[in-house]
Parts: C-alpha cells; sequence; structure tokens
C-alpha cells in the first residue's frame, strides 16, 4: 500500500546505533509511497555512511550547512520548505538537547529552527541508553521541545547496544513507518471513545478441548488499528488470537462469550462506539468435565448438551446508553449464503443501525476481504480488498454516519 504517496519528508539522523534502523526505514518509507531527503550530523556519520542513505532514498544526502550545491548557500531554508514532515530518527539525548536550547550550530538542528511550524510538523524518534532516557535532564529537555510544539515518539524496552536492558531503544523501522502513517491519517473519530470485539471465542468441553471457529481476528484488529490513526480512544476486547496489538490501543484478552460479554458491558459504559466484529459462538457445552474425556474403546461417543451463549451485540444495541443515542453500535455477520438476506434480517433483529456483512468462508484467516454495508437508507459494497483498506473506509463510513447523528 502506497499510504505515503505524495509525502517528502525529511528525515534527519543525529549520532547513535541507531542509525543501522533508519537504512531500513528509508527503504521502508519509499516503499509507502514518500520522497525521503536524508540529512545527518557529523556523528551520524559515524555510525552509518552517508553513501548507504543515498543508495536506499536514491536522493544526495546532506551533511553539511555549508553545501555548494545550493544555488543560494541556504540547505537550511530549501529543505524545511520542501518538506511534509521532519522526522529525526534516531534522535540522540545531545540532540534533543539542542533542540531544546534551539542551538543551530550545524545543518540538522539549523532546518529544525527554521522550519514553518505551521506547517512542517517535526517528529522525533528518541534513541539512548537507559539511564541518559531517564536522567531529569533528558525528561525536561523532551517536555520542552513537546512544548515547543514537536511531537515524541515513544521509546522501545529491551537489550541496548552497551549491554544493559531497559528503555530508550529507538523504536523499530516498522513501528516508525506506522507512527508516520497515523499522524498523517484524518482524525475523523477525534474524540471518540471506540470499543471493538475481535476474533473468536472459546468454549470448553474439558481441559484441553472447546469449541471455537476459524475467525482470525484481522478484520477486527484492522479495524482497531484504523479507528485509532483517526483519533479514537480504542478498546479492543480480542478472543484466543496470535495477532499483536495495534500502537496505541488497550486489549483485554478473553477465552468464553461469557467472558467477552463480561469484559464489554464494562467497557461499554464509556464507549461511544461499539463494533463487533468478534465471531461469537452461538452455543456451549451446558457443563465442561472437569477432566479430559477419554475415549474407551467401545465406539460410544459421549453426549453432550449445549445452552446458547448471551447475543453480546444484542445486549450492547438494547442498553439504555445505546437507546439515549449515547452509543453508536455496529454489527458484523458472518454469512456462508444469502448474505443481503440474513444480514437484513440480523440487523432488524439486534436493533442496530449499520450491520457490516461479509462471506465467512471466503474471509475467515485471509488478509483481504469484501463487506456489505447495511443501514436503515439500503445497503452498498466495499469490494475486496485488503482488510487494512476495508477498514480505514469502514471508520471513514462510521465517521459520517456519527457527524450525520450528532448534527442537531
Amino acid at each position: 500500500m502506497m499510504e505515503l504517496a505524495g509525502k517528502h519528508l525529511v528525515l534527519g539522523l543525529s549520532g547513535g546505533i541507531a542509525c543501522y534502523k533508519s537504512a531500513e526505514l528509508v527503504r521502508l518509507l519509499t516503499q509507502a509511497g514518500a520522497s525521503v531527503q536524508v540529512v545527518m550530523t557529523e556523528a551520524a556519520t559515524q555510525f552509518i555512511t552517508p553513501t548507504t542513505m543515498q543508495a536506499l532514498s536514491g536522493r544526495a544526502v546532506y551533511t553539511d550547512q555549508w553545501d555548494a550545491r545550493e544555488g543560494n548557500n541556504m540547505a537550511h531554508i530549501n529543505l524545511s520548505r520542501e518538506a511534509d514532515a521532519i522526522l529525526i530518527a534516531p534522535c540522540s539525548a545531545d540532540f534533543i538537547a539542542r533542540l531544546a536550547q534551539g542551538r543551530s550550530d550545524e545543518l540538522l538542528s539549523l532546518l529544525c529552527l527554521a522550519r514553518p511550524t505551521e506547517r512542517v510538523p517535526l517528529l522525533l524518534a528518541p534513541a539512548m541508553n537507559r539511564e541518559m532516557w531517564a536522567h531529569p535532564a533528558t525528561q525536561r529537555n523532551l517536555a520542552q521541545v513537546a512544548q515547543d510544539g514537536a511531537t515524541v515518539l515513544g521509546v522501545g524496552c529491551g537489550a541496548q547496544a552497551c549491554g544493559e536492558v531497559g528503555d530508550g531503544r529507538m523504536l523499530e523501522a516498522a513501528e516508525l513507518l506506522q507512527a508516520l502513517i497515523a499522524f498523517f491519517t484524518p482524525k475523523h473519530l477525534a474524540g471518540q471513545r471506540v470499543l471493538i470485539t475481535a476474533g473468536p471465542t472459546f468454549e470448553a468441553i474439558d481441559p484441553v478441548r472447546g469449541i471455537t471457529n476459524l475467525s482470525s481476528g484481522k478484520m477486527g484488529f484492522a479495524i482497531a488499528r484504523a479507528a485509532q490513526e483517526a483519533g479514537a480512544e480504542v478498546t479492543l476486547v480480542a478472543g484466543p488470537v496470535h495477532l499483536p496489538t495495534p500502537p496505541g490501543v488497550r486489549r483485554i484478552n478473553v477465552q468464553s462469550a461469557q467472558n467477552m460479554l463480561a469484559a464489554v458491558e464494562e467497557q461499554a459504559r464509556a464507549a461511544t462506539v461499539f463494533i463487533a466484529t468478534a465471531a461469537v459462538a452461538d452455543w456451549r457445552p451446558a457443563q465442561a468435565a472437569a477432566q479430559k474425556i477419554k475415549k474407551d474403546g467401545s465406539g460410544s461417543t459421549p453426549t453432550l448438551a449445549f445452552v446458547e451463549n448471551p447475543d453480546i451485540l444484542a445486549a450492547v444495541a438494547q442498553s439504555p446508553r445505546a437507546r439515549a443515542g449515547q452509543l453508536y453500535c455496529v454489527g458484523f455477520a458472518a454469512e456462508s449464503e444469502n448474505l443481503l438476506q440474513h444480514a437484513s434480517a440480523k440487523r432488524q433483529r439486534k436493533g442496530v443501525p449499520l450491520l457490516v456483512g461479509n462471506i465467512g468462508p471466503a474471509t475467515f484467516g485471509q488478509d483481504d476481504n469484501a463487506l456489505l454495508l447495511i443501514d436503515a437508507q439500503g445497503h452498498r459494497e466495499l469490494p475486496r480488498a485488503s482488510k487494512r483498506v476495508l477498514a480505514q473506509q469502514l471508520v471513514v463510513e462510521i465517521a459520517r454516519r456519527l457527524t450525520r447523528t450528532q448534527t442537531p
């Protein structure tokens, strides 16, 4: 996906071993459609060569404020005016101090100071030893640069080049790419508190067996990421899946439908949007065996009694907050046939303003999907695309409906 197509970024490198990650970052940024102009401090050139960064970016690297290639001898002006954003990665403790003090004795700090602050944002990806990160001077300087308008991205925690372990590692290249995409995403859901369910549920038969389904949770996780990027505060209630939590999303892990209902009812008290993508098991064993049920060789099979699981979507949609218009509910229907007919009936039965239908066997575990949106005005299809793209489109659709329902 060319999610940064048309964006021109200045990538600044200050001194630090994390410069090796910046090489991968340039590759990812260009693959995402961005053009990247690399600017390096003298210290950065001790860790990675300008030649490497030039080869990856396809542009000559700048290291000197007196660079003779600029006809007006004003690289700091020209480079900053051309950028849609400036990202410093790695951003060392020394460079953070330079920014906090307004120093401008080399090209990178000079162009940061000279940038038009109202239209060229500055993002910082800190990288340093854990003690340097925790030092009061560093934290004081970070607070100052944030107050001055810079966006300070987080740091990672783990093994460091010095042999110590802790906070201060630069975020990985893929994480920084996601952060940039999120930064540029229009904040259609700013101020909204979005609650999402995702994945299957697991209903125990005995300690080692259970009833579940083929839902991978990928659609729900993609929606959680898209909602967070669109400015929402997102809580994700996830069944048993093995997917990484999207950055900035709060995750609650559950197993059974009853676990999920309890978590959802608790979180729905503060939510403004509820999106039920989870494939909740319709039934569960009436009584789970305390020990593994064993076959005895006779050919006989155990008799299992089932009870119906709670209808989580209907319970939330019929809650006082939803009925009062304080909680906008979106349901999902995974069908195997007659999608429009079954999904429309489900929307009416559940009492939700928007229901999203798909053909379950064609999407479970896949990276792409096709969605059918059904509301009181009719239905429209979101053609087959990656779940990432569909999640972004769905977030826009939900935001549009929220604006319509909240307009006096």
